[in-house]
């Protein structure tokens, strides 16, 4: 009975694997790397592969406020949770803006989880919406259409990007961090490839430093399973409700795709995403123009007036 019982614990502990780091249980395998990682040890390597992100491009630099843009999803309360922990150690202060679409019920339960967060945190916390700023929500802009060749996506990503250049002005931010992650990036650049916007691939290079506002992405060489994995560790609470316009585009389809490559072919996104930022420097440096301002509102942009002017006259004179 003994010995029956001995060989149980024999197997049982064959089957346990302990981490690389320490001598706790492994919590997670990362098969890219072959690293094996007990709870404390993989946040901590999430933290480390992020700072070494941000010291890699100069992303932030002594006594910067940093405009942290914070949904309410997983991405950008991990982003938000990692700056905060950085900026006990590091000299740069944060600040959390969060951009209010105007999606009935969607945006309103993520405004909460935001709230409740940055007040755990004592981060200051500031919403600024798309009303107020454009005089459209993003379903109104929605109802303007004529048809649906302009997807909802790309109305709202030019939005976005407009608010958050506002929300770094209106607090005197020095720069604006986004939660995009390393899928974030392979998508993006696939949707680019396979609708003709080659100018947009010049963009995908984390260096921004020469641009008039800049942008850091942290999380940019992160796997996104791996944020997930990191929010669910650290108990961060994230908003799980898709989004209700999500299904008009194929990046969901292209996610898909990229997660069965990598599920067979183990680091396949690395690689990809190092192939894409050679790509990205090599188109940005051909397709690098001159920089003016809108004859519109004022912002920075390469013709007479910006993408989002454009957009909002386009919408409101029927001709989308």
């Amino acid at each position: 009975m003994f010995r029956k019982q001995e060989d149980i614990n024999n197997k049982l502990f064959k089957k346990i694997v302990k981490c690389d780091k320490c001598e706790n249980i492994t919590v997670y395998s990362r098969k890219y790397s072959g690293e094996n990682l007990c709870s404390q040890c993989f946040s901590n390597s999430i933290l480390r592969k992020a700072a070494k992100t941000i010291s890699k491009y100069k992303m932030i630099k002594n006594n910067e406020l940093v405009c942290v843009a914070v949904s309410g999803g997983k991405d950008s309360l991990v982003l938000l949770d990692i700056l905060n922990k950085m900026s006990k150690t590091h000299n740069f202060r944060i600040f959390a803006v969060t951009i209010d679409e105007g999606i009935p019920g969607y945006r309103d339960e993520a405004l909460k989880i935001v709230e409740n967060f940055c007040a755990r945190l004592k981060i200051e916390h500031e919403v600024f919406s798309y009303k107020k700023l454009f005089d459209l929500t993003l379903e109104e802009s929605l109802e303007l259409r004529d048809d649906n060749k302009l997807s909802s996506c790309s109305i709202c990503g030019t939005f976005r990007r407009r608010a958050l250049d506002h929300a770094a002005k209106a607090i005197n931010a020095d720069v604006i961090a986004t939660g995009h992650n390393l899928d974030d990036t392979l998508q993006t650049f696939l949707i680019n490839i396979l609708s003709g916007d080659v100018k947009k691939i010049g963009w995908m290079d984390p260096d921004t430093s020469s641009n008039k506002v800049r942008k850091i992405k942290p999380l940019s060489e992160i796997y996104e399973s791996e944020i997930v994995f990191y929010a669910f560790t650290n108990n961060l609470p994230f908003q799980t409700e898709p989004c209700p316009h999500m299904n008009e585009g194929i990046r969901t389809e292209i996610r898909e795709f990229l997660n069965s490559l990598e599920l067979n072919h183990d680091g396949i996104k690395n690689n990809m995403y190092r192939t894409i930022l050679k790509i990205s420097q090599f188109t940005n440096k051909i397709n690098d123009k001159e920089k003016r301002v809108c004859l519109v509102c004022g912002n920075q942009c390469t013709g007479r007036i910006c993408s989002v002017c454009n957009m909002i006259t386009n919408l409101k004179d029927g001709l989308y």
